[in-house]
């Protein structure tokens, strides 16, 4: 082996743990819960559905997202597993300017809103039944366990078998 040989075989093989590392980092962020700060606050007319009595579960998606289908399995369940609730889908290509007034990079992008519409919490990617359950709880103060957490998550698209 010549030592060309050796060097490309050590830039290959640095550059395949980076992009492995780099996945594996991604991944652990999906669904990820992210308090934000307080301010934006989004209206009927600015979503074209009403809000949830409660809560609005507002997921910003894109046309040919495979995660986005995931993510609006597990929020409609959710939605319809917790009185007050509402799930309201936003295509982000047909609306930019909400997703870019949303500062929305990747779909899907959900944002659960508080009964006023204000902006309370945001997660990039989907997530699980699990997750989406926890944050839904802590906009809702701890009281959002949909008819039973345990088997809304059991039960819920992308959910433990």
């Amino acid at each position: 082996m010549t030592d060309s040989l050796l060097v490309r075989l050590g830039l290959l093989a640095v550059a395949l743990l980076v992009a492995v590392a780099a996945s594996w980092w991604l991944r652990r962020r999906d669904g990820r819960d992210l308090e934000v700060p307080a301010g934006e606050v989004l209206t009927p007319s600015d979503l074209g559905a009403d809000l949830g009595e409660r809560a609005t579960l507002l997921q910003l998606s894109s046309a040919f997202c495979a995660p986005c289908r995931q993510a609006r399995a597990v929020l409609a369940r959710l939605a319809e597993a917790t009185p007050g609730v509402a799930h309201v889908e936003v295509d982000a290509g047909e609306r930019l300017d909400l997703a870019r007034r949303l500062d929305v990079r990747r779909t899907p992008t959900v944002l659960v809103l508080d009964a006023a519409g204000r902006v309370a919490r945001r997660a990039a990617g989907a997530p699980t039944p699990a997750q989406a359950a926890a944050t839904l709880a802590a906009v809702l103060g701890g009281d959002a366990d949909p008819a039973g957490s345990d088997d809304y998550a059991r039960t819920a698209p992308g959910g433990p078998s």
